[in-house]
């Protein structure tokens, strides 16, 4: 993700949420940030345009699945209630 972000000229950040906006009108990501440079670098996400091609080439490079798994390891899991 990294080297397609450099070669579109955006974060790593910024190419997952364009690749999430143009999966369709009814998907609508929600980014999670502390920092007011961070909401800034989300908002630039929407000026990053996708081919349909290098929307495939992303689906293909995470196929769904890839990053399933706890979000913490399982001792913090029991400290979020989940």
């Amino acid at each position: 993700m990294e080297q397609f972000a450099r070669e579109k000229g955006c974060t790593p950040g910024q190419l997952v949420l364009a690749w999430l906006l143009a999966q369709g009108s009814d998907i609508v990501p929600i980014p999670g940030t502390k920092r007011r440079d961070r909401v800034e670098e989300n908002v630039g996400a929407a000026a990053v345009r996708l081919s349909a091609d290098e929307v495939k080439r992303i689906s293909d490079a995470v196929p769904p699945g890839a990053a399933a798994g706890l979000r913490y390891p399982e001792p913090q899991m029991k400290a979020v209630y989940i």
